[in-house]
């Protein structure tokens, strides 16, 4: 058996890890932590998913663990940031408008 991939492949591919990584923030902001968490844990390579999951902790209160992320996702930066403000950003990011 032979498995091609081609650019439409990818392009669905990175079309789902974004709707879920929308789908994550939405449920952060409606206080559903538990949920968004379980969300972005599916996606543990992408970096997007490593920034969500890094406000994830910092709402948590686990500054620790949000700091990980945060290095993962290449975005300690970001740290001091408030959390809704910041999932705003990476929401609008996730749908094409850029930082």
């Amino acid at each position: 058996m032979r498995i091609v991939f081609s650019s439409e492949t990818l392009l669905l591919d990175d079309f789902v890890v974004n709707e879920d990584l929308l789908k994550a923030i939405e449920l952060a902001l409606n206080g559903q932590w538990d949920a968004a968490h379980s969300l972005v844990q599916q996606y543990e390579t992408d970096n997007n998913a490593a920034w969500i999951h890094a406000v994830l902790h910092k709402i948590e209160g686990d500054a620790g663990n949000s700091r990980y992320w945060y290095r993962r996702g290449g975005k300690l930066e970001h740290f001091p940031d408030e959390p809704r403000a910041e999932l705003a950003v990476i929401r609008k990011f996730l749908m094409g408008g850029g930082l």
